[in-house]
């Protein structure tokens, strides 16, 4: 379904272009495609780019749940709190925080 956009998007990276925004933009169009472990690794590098990148960091939890994989979730959202509070974002904070809790509630 998105694989034009996936492959437009990979001829980006590693270029002049490549940053957060770009893999995030990639993470996300491989989590749409159902590639879950190609978008976490996407979205790994995009909060590599930019640690503060709140998005990136909700993003990331929920392709790593998507991916099976609870606790890298949390570990992501956790970050992601961490990082929304420090920027003030407090919608991305407060939805994490659901996100996390929801989370905890299933798998103690």
């Amino acid at each position: 379904m998105n694989a034009g956009l996936i492959a437009s998007l990979r001829k980006q990276c590693d270029g002049p272009r490549d940053g957060a925004l770009l893999r995030f933009s990639l993470g996300n169009a491989l989590l749409a495609d159902g590639e879950f472990q190609a978008a976490v690794d996407e979205l790994r590098r995009a909060v590599g780019f930019d640690p503060a990148y709140s998005a990136a960091w909700k993003l990331l939890g929920k392709a790593c749940l998507d991916a099976g994989q609870p606790q890298a979730a949390a570990e992501a959202w956790q970050s992601g709190i961490a990082a929304a509070a420090r920027r003030g974002d407090k919608q991305a904070e407060k939805e994490m925080t659901v996100f996390l809790r929801r989370l905890e509630k299933i798998s103690p």
